[in-house]
């Protein structure tokens, strides 16, 4: 891990982190919407991928923006969020069931990404960097 000695540092590798969240969860989502049981929930995690490759698309603009190599570092917290949903769900005996943990672990995986987001923008914002925040 880079030296955290500074605000900028914080940024960058808060931003590698949250770059590799985004990519598990291009690898997550699409079997969440084979498992769902209902075609709305099917279609959320659908819109929620096309979302989530948006957003890649928006960090990639960030990293050239700070000439930064578009590279993640691995995320602990999505990794944890996404093996704790896989762990429920094979828990879960019924369609129904499976569902609402699906939902569950969607919740907790947004709330996971509105902190990671709104703490780097924040960061950007402090840095003078109002391209970095509006991207964010």
């Amino acid at each position: 891990m880079a030296s955290l000695d500074s605000l900028r540092a914080l940024l960058e590798e808060e931003l590698k982190d949250i770059y590799d969240a985004e990519k598990q969860l291009t690898k997550a989502l699409p079997k969440l919407a084979k498992k769902a049981s209902s075609p709305d929930l099917k279609a959320g995690f659908e819109a929620h991928l096309r979302q989530t490759e948006e957003q890649i698309d928006r960090l990639e603009q960030v990293f050239e923006y700070l000439e930064m190599p578009a590279k993640g570092k691995p995320c602990k917290g999505m990794k944890n969020l996404i093996a704790e949903g896989q762990e429920m769900m094979a828990d879960a005996e019924d369609d129904a069931t499976r569902d609402a943990l699906m939902i569950a672990a969607a919740q907790k995986v947004e709330h996971y990404e509105i902190a990671s987001y709104g703490t780097v923008r924040t960061w950007a914002q402090l840095l003078g960097k109002g391209e970095v925040a509006s991207l964010l």
